[in-house]
């Protein structure tokens, strides 16, 4: 995988963070579909930290293989 891909996948998270931000009910926010737009918030932040984290260990090996 490529560091374009990486981008595209991030920018993904963030537009469905950024539509599920819409969905919340912030007077009352775990009742009904702000619910499941928190719970889909929350999925896409550990989508965004899991290709850091995924990113960051190819960096590390392409580095080791080098040395």
């Amino acid at each position: 995988m490529n560091k374009t891909l990486y981008i595209i996948l991030v920018v993904v998270a963030i537009a469905l963070i950024a539509y599920n931000i819409t969905l919340v009910d912030f007077s009352d926010p775990f009742e009904g579909n702000s619910i499941v737009a928190i719970i889909g918030i929350m999925a896409s932040l550990c989508a965004i930290v899991l290709i850091l984290i995924f990113y960051t260990s190819k960096k590390i090996q392409k580095n080791i293989d080098e040395d």
